[in-house]
């Protein structure tokens, strides 16, 4: 048996860019309150049922899975102090930690375990529900401290897929036997995390404060964090310049403020905190309208879009063309594939070729900021001059995730993260099983192929990395010839944050779950 035990926490403070530090300044003090940015307004902090980028930000530091991660991905503990994997490594045993309570001052156990990874999210998770299904034989209680998971064949990436964005533990207590998504608990969540939400106020703040009841000891160090809402990304800038926030997440600015922004007084910036996520931004396609649904048309689209501008002016740089579904810092990346340059008559001829007619092409911008705006604008104009008749579509965050989680869209911008491996991050966006409404991060757009869905299945539990490697290269081609969706950029995202606010980045999702351990000199 492979035994994984509790080792020392190892303590990393990142500083601006001229390198970390592994030692704190001075011994950290209790108290003190952190503001952050949060842009934009998540549309729900219940992070079981929405997967938002700024849910996940704030809603990781309510709820909890049973694994942290470091930022070279090895797991630590977290809801779970120890593991046994078996030497068929189809067997996994957790072991719970003892004294966790909910916020609501229930206790948890090995049952709300059981029902957040065998009903709750195996229901309504888009990333969990492929694993549960097609990976795991059965999810039991041993005790009211154990649990043990068996898998039908052995599935190496499970152990990159608890943590709380992707296999929240939620309430059982709360949300057995209920309609998930029409609970009115999911207006105020209660999790197992360092904080908890005392208040939201819409369009102004989202206000957590310390669990004093935290399962472990003389965490979290913070007594509050205010999530400010700005809408205007000139405003967000000035709240930083003036000392209304403490953090600026990554992409909460518009790219071109980075650089000034980065140099003020007790101004640190890093762009760690991301391994895990490793995003790719692209155009999802909906192959069920029309045109849309024609190779030769979608492979126009991708030579008709300049990658280079969109990465060097709109997105200031940061970030590096891809290639492909599978981001060039993720495992079982291949460059061995079809690419796409910008070549305008190219597209026009292809386009031309395809049978289109001239029917309005709708593109729906992501509401996330000025920069998207501007990407959205650039597309826009980009498939104008290879003759599409492109119209853009603007909504809110609630709009855009109900339009694309219901299908109702042709083209939509997105951003979607890698997740350490393809398994887990990669195939849910094109597997034919997980075409399902109601979430934004899966299959939305309708794309199925029996040989991709063949692939996918069996590179995620090939028994050696060479295989599945071989089997990722071979569905990286396919899809890089059939463009399931129109990929954009490999994203960086640089947080900016005080230098006195110390250890906010010390995990592979940096603030999705790094306030448990910030504190403020």
């Amino acid at each position: 048996m492979q035994l994984w035990k509790k080792a020392a926490a190892a303590v990393i403070i990142t500083g601006a860019a001229t390198g970390t530090s592994n030692v704190w300044a001075q011994a950290p003090k209790t108290g003190d309150t952190v503001h952050v940015v949060v842009q934009p307004e998540p549309p729900s902090l219940m992070q079981g049922l929405n997967q938002n980028a700024t849910t996940n930000m704030v809603a990781g530091n309510i709820y909890e899975s049973l694994l942290r991660y470091d930022e070279k991905l090895n797991p630590q503990p977290s809801l779970a102090k120890s593991w046994e994997i078996s030497s068929d490594a189809k067997t996994y045993t957790f072991k719970l930690q003892e004294g966790v309570t909910w916020h609501d001052g229930k206790p948890f156990s090995a049952d709300d375990v059981v029902f957040s990874l065998d009903k709750f999210l195996r229901e309504v998770h888009p990333r969990w529900r492929p694993i549960a299904n097609n990976q795991i034989d059965k999810i039991e209680k041993v005790d009211d401290l154990t649990i043990r998971i068996t898998l039908k064949q052995p599935f190496g990436p499970l152990m990159l897929a608890l943590e709380p964005a992707s296999a929240p533990i939620v309430p059982r207590h709360i949300y057995e036997g209920t309609d998930y998504r029409a609970n009115p608990m999911n207006n105020t969540p209660i999790g197992t995390g360092p904080f908890k939400l005392k208040e939201w106020r819409k369009g102004s703040y989202i206000h957590l404060t310390k669990n004093e009841n935290y399962w472990l000891k003389d965490k979290p160090i913070l007594s509050e964090i205010y999530w400010h809402v700005i809408p205007d990304a000139a405003a967000r800038a000035v709240a930083y310049e003036t000392g209304k926030v403490d953090v600026l997440p990554g992409g909460s600015v518009d790219v071109y403020d980075v650089p000034r922004l980065s140099k003020l007084p007790n101004t640190c910036v890093t762009t760690k905190g991301w391994e895990m996520m490793a995003p790719i931004a692209w155009i999802a396609i909906n192959h069920r309208n029309g045109i849309l649904g024609n190779k030769q048309f979608r492979q126009g689209l991708m030579h008709a879009i300049d990658k280079e501008f969109g990465r060097d002016v709109i997105y200031g740089g940061l970030g590096k063309e891809p290639t492909g579904p599978i981001a060039s810092k993720t495992k079982f990346y291949s460059e061995d594939v079809k690419k796409y340059d910008y070549d305008p008559a190219k597209a026009t001829e292809l386009i031309k070729a395809s049978g289109y007619k001239g029917e309005p092409i709708k593109i729906l911008g992501l509401p996330y900021g000025e920069t998207w705006n501007r990407w959205a604008e650039a597309v826009k104009q980009n498939l104008a001059d290879a003759g599409v008749n492109a119209e853009l579509v603007n909504t809110d965050v609630a709009g855009w995730t109900q339009q694309t989680g219901n299908f109702d869209f042709d083209l939509s911008f997105n951003f979607v993260y890698q997740l350490g491996d393809p398994a887990i991050g990669v195939a849910r966006s094109y597997v034919s099983s997980n075409i399902v409404k109601g979430n934004p991060f899966g299959n939305v757009g309708g794309y199925s192929n029996p040989e991709v869905d063949k692939l996918f299945a069996e590179a995620a539990v090939a028994p050696t990395e060479e295989k599945r490697q071989e089997l990722y290269t071979k569905v990286q081609q396919i899809l890089t010839d059939e463009l399931p969706v129109l990929w954009l950029l490999e994203l960086d995202f640089p947080t900016i944050y005080r230098c006195n606010v110390k250890n906010l980045v010390t995990t592979a999702i940096g603030l999705n779950d790094g306030f448990r351990d910030a504190w403020k000199e």
